[in-house]
């Protein structure tokens, strides 16, 4: 008999913590500018169905040969993005960014007009479809990988709409790729966005972070950037915060032990919304519990 009330206890314990965890939401968005829809995933915290006020938002970008739902599905702890989503009363949405789109309008190709449809068509569906607060105080973004490149990358061509920014393992400087044993594959996958010329180095320098440093400079949007100390990716980010520290550009750079993969940006994770929290705050734009 114990053990049958115990049972029944744990199943009712377990059906009340289902209940008051994290919705997550999947969300057509139509693109004019690529005359096709893509989905995002938001997660809305607990606290969002019992209130009426307007939340902050995150944006949380995906990496190359990934898709929107990568985030939720490929870190170790499955609830991670859930859970952040309740701990601090934000809600994330994790857009489309397809497999190798960088993030950019690219030069060639209509089909592939990423910048313009995470910030209009995204930021626009998701602040008419939940209550948020619709103005760059109260929206962050930030990344992985491609992602990072891309969160650093939109928020330093548009600082109206971003109050903070960061990177995780970003692919920061794009022309690295090509000096990989995979660059005969990496010009495959980036035709659809440079076309003829994606074995040109000085195309990617174009549209690379690494080149931004006066538009970054001239903003002066908060930045977090972090990477792993045996990821291929490490070296760029040394640079970028190099060029960062020369040019007297406030940020948050950490280096820490693990490479390109699931553990390292399980970890990394909170300290970006750690990061954002503060900026949040100070901005006074946080949904209290």
């Amino acid at each position: 008999m114990k053990n049958f009330k115990f049972l029944v206890f744990a199943i009712l314990l377990c059906v009340s913590s289902m209940s008051y965890a994290a919705k997550v939401d999947t969300l057509q968005v139509a693109s004019a500018a690529m005359s096709k829809t893509y989905k995002a995933a938001v997660v809305l915290p607990n606290s969002y169905a019992k209130s009426k006020v307007a939340f902050p938002v995150m944006y949380l970008l995906h990496g190359a040969y990934g898709h929107f739902g990568d985030w939720l599905k490929n870190t170790p702890n499955k609830k991670l993005v859930q859970n952040l989503s309740d701990q601090y009363n934000i809600i994330i949405v994790m857009p489309e960014g397809e497999t190798f789109s960088f993030y950019l309008d690219s030069p060639v190709n209509k089909g592939s007009q990423f910048e313009t449809f995470i910030t209009q068509e995204v930021i626009h569906k998701v602040d008419k479809t939940y209550r948020t607060i619709s103005n760059r105080n109260g929206r962050v973004i930030t990344g992985l990988s491609m992602g990072g490149h891309g969160a650093l990358y939109l928020s330093a061509k548009h600082p109206e709409l971003f109050c903070a920014a960061g990177s995780m393992s970003g692919a920061v400087d794009m022309s690295t790729m090509l000096n990989r044993e995979s660059s005969a594959q990496v010009v495959k996958l980036m035709q659809p966005v440079f076309g003829d010329k994606s074995d040109n180095s000085e195309m990617y320098a174009q549209y690379a972070v690494m080149g931004m440093l006066d538009k970054i400079k001239a903003n002066k949007l908060p930045l977090i950037i972090d990477c792993g100390v045996d990821d291929f990716l490490i070296e760029p980010n040394r640079e970028l915060h190099r060029r960062l520290v020369y040019n007297k550009v406030d940020h948050d750079y950490t280096e820490r032990p693990g490479a390109h993969t699931w553990d390292y940006w399980e970890n990394s994770l909170p300290y970006h919304m750690l990061f954002f929290n503060k900026i949040l705050l100070k901005n006074q734009q946080v949904v209290k519990k």
